[in-house]
């Protein structure tokens, strides 16, 4: 059972959940339950001129409803239902919503868990103090095991798999950010991960450059001799098949993505821009590193459409997906 957590209800994430439910058998999509409001659902389904039914359930429960209900897990949270305009008035729900999640799968109630799009700046106008929703996992984690738990971001579609060293900072304080220590744990999770949730024996991680060219030997900026090359160096003395720092202009095409079954990019644009070139509407973000499963739609809450019936569910589809394929690679490992 996957545990899937509404985010916030003024998005598209009621929008794609109700159209892929709608497509579960034609999908073949693995048993969810969400945890939402269901007057929010309700609502929400009349105004896309949908007739759904919905199943008030518990996370036990909710498999045997999912072919013929949506099972919903109610949240003790209610919403107010503004589609298009986030309320701050929601916080609270969108919070208990992960938070539930999260118990869910630590519990072993849940396999793992998908989330959907929440937005950041609302939350933080209700006091949320973590800068997105990996971090919070990672918190989350962290307090249930009593150790640190670092958290990766990996953006995986049907033909590559892109992993930002650095994620939500200014590209001015990138310089600065990146660090040999940094690019190794990152690397060393991918890598795990790789292994146990994605099957693959041998990963082969290809590691690119900071500046144009990988730095041209050091001419074109420092960073990539001295922060990025040693930690490759690092890296094949651990045994773990990297190479690099290669140029981010080189690596994109179809010749170089069959060299290497992900990517480690320097900073936010360099991983995702790519990624959603290629697989715009099917890419997912995975959460590598801590001790349970996430993925999400790799999109944002779309306030501009939400309601409309616009919204394609393909990215949450593939979430789902990807989620249990995860779950069950693990189970054999």
């Amino acid at each position: 059972m996957l545990a899937l957590s509404i985010g916030d209800p003024s998005g598209i994430g009621a929008d794609i959940v109700i159209a892929a439910w709608l497509r579960r058998r034609e999908e073949q999509i693995p048993p969810f339950a969400l945890l939402a409001d269901p007057e929010h659902l309700a609502a929400r389904a009349r105004r896309l001129g949908v007739e759904l039914p919905i199943a008030e359930t518990t996370i036990d429960l909710a498999g045997s409803t999912f072919d013929g209900a949506l099972p919903v897990v109610p949240l003790d949270n209610r919403f107010i239902d503004t589609p298009g305009a986030s309320n701050v008035g929601n916080a609270a729900g969108i919070i208990e919503a992960i938070d539930r999640s999260v118990g869910y799968v630590l519990d072993g109630k849940a396999n793992a868990i998908v989330t959907l799009p929440i937005a950041k700046k609302t939350l933080y106008e209700a006091g949320f103090r973590h800068p997105g929703h990996t971090e919070y996992l990672a918190h989350l984690a962290s307090e249930a095991s009593g150790r640190e738990e670092t958290a990766v971001m990996m953006i995986a579609g049907p033909g590559l798999r892109t992993v930002p060293v650095t994620i939500h900072i200014p590209i001015s304080e990138v310089p600065a950010a990146l660090t040999t220590d940094g690019i190794l744990a990152t690397a060393r999770i991918v890598d795990r991960d790789l292994r146990a949730r994605f099957g693959i024996a041998s990963p082969r991680l290809a590691i690119l450059g900071l500046n144009p060219h990988a730095g041209e030997g050091g001419t074109i900026g420092t960073e990539d001799e001295e922060i990025i090359l040693p930690a490759v160096e690092q890296l094949r003395h651990e045994g773990i098949d990297a190479f690099g720092p290669a140029p981010a202009d080189t690596m994109f095409h179809p010749r170089a993505r069959a060299g290497y079954d992900a990517v480690l990019c320097m900073y936010h644009d360099q991983a995702l821009i790519p990624a959603k070139m290629l697989a715009f509407d099917d890419a997912v973000n995975v959460t590598l590193g801590l001790p349970f499963i996430r993925t999400s739609p790799d999109h944002g809450t779309a306030f501009d459409i939400a309601g409309t019936g616009k919204a394609r569910p393909s990215s949450l589809i593939a979430a789902l997906k990807l989620a249990r394929a995860l779950a069950d690679n693990r189970t054999r490992a």
